[in-house]
């Protein structure tokens, strides 16, 4: 028999994702980011991150997501305490979306900031070059915030608890921040002198498409891996996001972009969709227009590296800073004779 409390949680999930609004890398491409960072991870890292995420808030609900064993009793259920662990990783991944959601009231006024999710920065072509814009307008504070809470992990003095939303927040952002469009808004003079909003004025369906209909570049982006391999069997999530996650890896594997990792580097990682969106997002599109199938595969192909890039890069950062000494790693006091 299921137990009171699993059924009680279950019931809060599927009400929950049933109004969760789709933002950033949609909750594929997040969740895919979890799995490639929770492979990363040492085994000590897992569990000393899953300990500060169940410190977490009462009004935050992250923990009311965590179905398996506050101990390491397996299994639990039909699923062992380690795969419920990993779940439950992934699932934080899109709590910064989760929280977007109005219908919590207290953990949507105290926790949703939406302009945490992006740092645009604005550029236009001019005479075949691109220029960039300085501007003293609002551009999104993703870069700031993700520096703030990589402090919060660090901080001998912060508690577990705010441990808990730092590392929740960083899973997130760090996932965004690997989406081109979440560096970057293209301007055009005269019709879009803010920018485009990452791309979510870009509309690729015709004019008078109904909006539940209505596709723009930000959304195109963002969605690329379900729309390449939608869930059409209706899978469960270990059936259909896992394989996913295992051929990115495979395809993009961590040896062939060590090179490039550069650990807590949040400025040049932030760069890199910035150069990508400027040289091939935008590339061969026409407004009203859906992309090539040319396009779509070298978007796809983008993407993938990039949600593996975010995988490592986060699950890196969690070693760095989560890992317990091992003994050999402990140097003995020197004892005078």
């Amino acid at each position: 028999m299921i137990k009171t409390s699993l059924l009680v949680s279950l019931l809060f999930i599927i009400l929950i994702s049933a109004n969760i609004p789709v933002n950033a890398w949609d909750e594929t491409g997040h969740k895919i980011t979890g799995y490639i960072a929770w492979q990363q991870m040492r085994p000590d890292v897992r569990e000393n991150v899953i300990k500060i995420l169940l410190a977490a808030p009462e009004d935050a609900q992250l923990s009311t997501f965590f179905l398996g064993s506050r101990t390491n009793d397996a299994p639990y259920g039909s699923r062992s305490n380690e795969a419920q662990k990993r779940d439950f990783f992934m699932l934080v991944a899109t709590w910064a979306d989760m929280i977007r959601d109005r219908n919590f009231d207290t953990r949507y006024k105290k926790y949703n900031n939406g302009n945490w999710h992006y740092h645009d920065t604005l550029w236009t072509t001019k005479d075949g070059k691109v220029e960039y814009i300085t501007t003293a307008d609002e551009t999104g504070h993703m870069m700031e915030k993700v520096a703030e809470f990589d402090k919060v992990i660090r901080s001998a003095s912060a508690t577990n608890t705010d441990k808990a939303i730092a590392v929740a927040w960083l899973m997130h952002l760090i996932g965004d921040m690997h989406q081109p469009l979440h560096t970057t808004g293209r301007v055009i003079f005269g019709e879009e002198d803010k920018g485009d909003q990452g791309g979510n004025l870009f509309s690729l369906t015709p004019k008078g498409t109904p909006r539940d209909k209505a596709l723009n570049l930000h959304s195109f982006w963002d969605s690329i891996v379900k729309q390449t391999t939608p869930n059409t069997a209706d899978a469960c999530e270990a059936d259909y996001l896992y394989p996913i996650a295992q051929s990115i890896m495979k395809a993009n594997p961590y040896s062939s972009v060590e090179q490039r990792i550069a650990n807590g580097q949040f400025q040049v990682w932030e760069k890199e969709g910035v150069e990508l969106s400027v040289n091939d997002v935008y590339k061969g599109l026409t407004r009203y227009e859906m992309p090539s199938d040319d396009y779509k595969k070298n978007a796809l192909k983008i993407s993938q590296e990039r949600l593996a890039l975010a995988g490592y890069r986060l699950g890196n950062l969690f070693n760095e800073v989560f890992a317990t000494p091992p003994p050999s790693a402990i140097i003995p006091p020197v004892v005078k004779p």
